[in-house]
């Protein structure tokens, strides 16, 4: 999922999650729909995505979901794309 053409935006994505102003609070699906300059339908599809793969952590909270990346599982993703997954 992230080696499609739409993996660039999911990259951006767990970057931007990264960062150290986001990493903490996360980002809501308007959040990263600004950022994006997409609809927030398509921002949410994004997160939903990536959720689904184990590597954002959904949080209801009083502005909305938020998400946040989850390390754990980044690090076992990215030891499989090093061994050529």
């Amino acid at each position: 999922m992230l080696r499609t053409p739409a993996g660039g935006t999911r990259l951006r994505i767990l970057g931007w999650l990264g960062e150290p102003d986001t990493a903490e609070r996360g980002l809501t699906a308007d959040d990263v729909a600004a950022r994006l300059g997409v609809p927030r339908p398509a921002a949410l599809a994004h997160l939903r995505l990536l959720a689904s793969l184990g590597l954002l952590h959904p949080t209801a909270g009083d502005d909305g979901t938020r998400y946040r990346r989850d390390e754990i599982r980044l690090a076992e993703v990215t030891q499989l794309f090093r061994k050529g997954w």
